[in-house]
């Protein structure tokens, strides 16, 4: 009768070591049944779980494993699997799947230990840890770091917005993003991103800009906050603030534009996005006198946002055609990505105020982006300590990736 081994082998890493191990094997024409392996630097941990054959064949393999393994100064272990055992571990495999990802500066061993206290109270146990961000130098330290760790894990989750909403929590606490995803073909397979633009792709609100310059600043700014609160509907606090602005000079706008401060992460998040064939869309609530700066300078294939209204070289204090609302910024989501023959579960939207939440939750992948506390608590996903660049190990992608990505051509 066959017998199920697993073969644990740790050891300096080196190249040829799978190679020689699995000729051995093959030699004996012992199956594979799973493999693994994880380097950490260069320290070696690999498995391979086989099925000997009738036993008596056996000892000639254990022997020439050890053998080949001692040559390359390796430590290997053998450990019988029982038959039970084995067929309860295969029969798990189609367990829900999630994948933790979290965000920082830096991610230290508090921050896994809490995390993972929290996934072992849900009964939840983690399958594969990688980490997404490159290799820190100690030494050459960089002015804006990131860290980034993923967590595979694998058991039911009964309320994911309850996980949701403890990690927020928790997440507030350690100064960590932590983001749970069901582990699902599309979390791989996103085609669109729709940006909301003031304090999301620029670290500014546009109407505040044009308000200080108009001398009206204060009075702006505190029906701007109240909407973003989700205090004011969207279209009266609109039109009020845009009364205020009555009179103001065109040439004051391309100014404004010319220094706009945009997002950290930004560039390389939409650079590496379009590198993959991304379709980028920009919906907002300020204006497209902006939106369209910004869409030269990103390459962006959508525009909508509110345009606005001249006479004789001076704002009227109006827009002209549809104000761009929350409602209003979900539908033209539904819009483009039917257009481009695009599932919802393929888009990611990301957003910062009350009106971004509509699209926020019809997206795959809806972002609150150093939001207000109201979009916090209801969007499924929050970065709120690094920049929109954040958003591409949420997608799962390693920094090696993202350089691969940076020496394409567009």
């Amino acid at each position: 009768m066959s017998e199920i081994v697993l073969i644990n082998v740790t050891g300096e890493d080196r190249p040829g070591i799978i190679a020689s191990l699995t000729e051995i094997l093959a030699r004996y024409h012992v199956p594979v049944l799973d493999i693994g392996q994880s380097t950490i630097h260069n320290a070696l941990a690999l498995g391979l779980l086989v099925e000997l054959p009738a036993a008596g064949a056996d000892c000639g393999v254990f022997k020439d494993l050890l053998f080949c393994a001692h040559g390359m100064g390796l430590d290997i272990r053998f450990a019988p699997i029982a038959a039970d055992a084995y067929e309860g571990w295969v029969h798990e495999q189609g367990r829900p799947r999630h994948i933790l990802t979290l965000l920082g500066r830096e991610i230290d061993a508090g921050h896994i230990a809490k995390v993972t206290a929290v996934v072992a109270a849900r009964g939840l146990n983690v399958d594969r840890i990688a980490r997404l961000t490159g290799r820190i130098s100690r030494r050459d330290r960089r002015e804006h770091p990131l860290a980034s760790v993923e967590l595979s894990v694998r058991g039911a989750v009964d309320s994911l917005a309850d996980l949701h909403a403890e990690f927020l929590a928790l997440g507030r606490v350690i100064d960590v993003d932590v983001s749970v995803q069901e582990d699902d073909i599309y979390r791989r397979n996103r085609r669109l991103v729709c940006f909301d633009m003031d304090s999301t792709l620029i670290q500014t609100e546009v109407i505040d800009e044009l308000a200080a310059a108009a001398g009206v600043g204060d009075q702006v700014a505190a029906i701007t906050e109240s909407a973003m609160r989700g205090e004011l509907d969207f279209q009266e606090s609109f039109r009020r603030r845009m009364a205020l602005l009555k009179g103001l000079d065109e040439s004051v706008l391309a100014g404004i534009a010319e220094r706009l401060p945009i997002t950290e992460g930004a560039d390389r998040l939409i650079a590496s996005l379009k590198r993959l064939g991304y379709k980028v869309a920009i919906l907002s609530g300020g204006f497209t006198y902006f939106a369209e700066h910004l869409q030269r300078r990103f390459g962006v294939d959508y525009v909508y946002a509110n345009r606005l209204d001249f006479r004789d070289g001076k704002l009227t204090g109006e827009v002209s055609g549809e104000i761009i609302d929350g409602r209003r910024k979900a539908d033209l989501l539904r819009e483009i990505a039917e257009r481009e023959c695009i599932r919802l579960e393929q888009v990611i939207a990301v957003g910062d105020g009350a009106n971004d939440l509509p699209m926020l939750s019809i997206a795959g992948l809806g972002i609150a982006f150093h939001a207000k506390p109201i979009v916090t608590q209801q969007a499924r996903h929050s970065i709120a300590n690094v920049g929109l660049d954040g958003i591409l190990y949420l997608l799962g992608m390693r920094d090696r990736d993202v350089a691969r990505l940076g020496s394409m051509d567009l």
